[in-house]
């Protein structure tokens, strides 16, 4: 219940903040229009709701813990997958994802203070430690608080996003997307070291493998319009 309860509150505040943004200093990015690409949104929303689901549900099975699962990173991945086939399949050219950069870094960082609170059944928290900010996570061994981590890098992403966009810094205005998935992949790539999950090449698990695309389509869309080609 209490993790629902985060959850409409991160994606409530996400949308109206992103929403707040769009209209202060995102008047003039470009994003496609209901009526010229009324599928570009529904797509966006299948493939996260796809790459969450399979993600999340297949680092389950493999941790042998039976149930559905969700995951950020695999629904931030299936929703770039969606939209670039869907943009590539309707020639839409140019960046759109700036739009959405406000409303997933402050929805991750107030929904994984839900997974934070939601206690052993989340299966989100860390290894156990010794460090003097170990979360009891209603077992009594003290764990990595890897969700808070995750909250607090994504919070500074936004004061640093919206400082940028305030000051009209061209990288937060030409490559605000690219950036914010690169800052998700890396930091996310860290903190998979500290949970449990088990691995599936070398010392990498599900996960790593994951930000490990997202962090290469993030230096490619940086990379490609830096020289002139279109990106997202």
């Amino acid at each position: 219940m209490i993790h629902t309860v985060f959850d409409i509150l991160a994606w409530t505040g996400g949308i109206l903040g992103g929403l707040w943004v769009r209209r202060h200093w995102l008047a003039a990015a470009p994003a496609p229009t209901l009526t010229g690409h009324p599928f570009y949104f529904a797509c966006a929303v299948v493939g996260a709701v796809l790459g969450a689901v399979a993600l999340g549900t297949a680092n389950m099975a493999l941790s042998g813990v039976p149930g559905v699962g969700r995951s950020i990173v695999g629904g931030l991945l299936g929703a770039i997958v969606a939209v670039e086939l869907y943009k590539r399949c309707r020639g839409v050219s140019g960046s759109t994802g700036i739009v959405f950069v406000v409303p997933l870094a402050l929805g991750i960082a107030i929904g994984r203070v839900g997974c934070l609170v939601s206690g052993l059944d989340d299966f989100t928290y860390g290894v156990p430690t010794t460090l003097p900010w170990g979360w009891d996570f209603g077992d009594g061994v003290p764990r990595h608080p890897v969700q808070l981590y995750e909250s607090l890098v994504m919070t500074g992403f936004l004061v640093w996003f919206l400082a940028a966009l305030a000051g009209g810094r061209p990288l937060a205005r030409r490559h605000g997307f690219a950036v914010f998935v690169g800052v998700y992949a890396v930091q996310r790539f860290a903190w998979e070291f500290l949970k449990p999950y088990p691995t599936v090449a070398g010392p990498f698990n599900l996960f790593h493998l994951a930000c490990l695309a997202l962090g290469l389509y993030a230096g490619a869309m940086i990379i490609g319009r830096r020289s002139g080609q279109d990106a997202r």
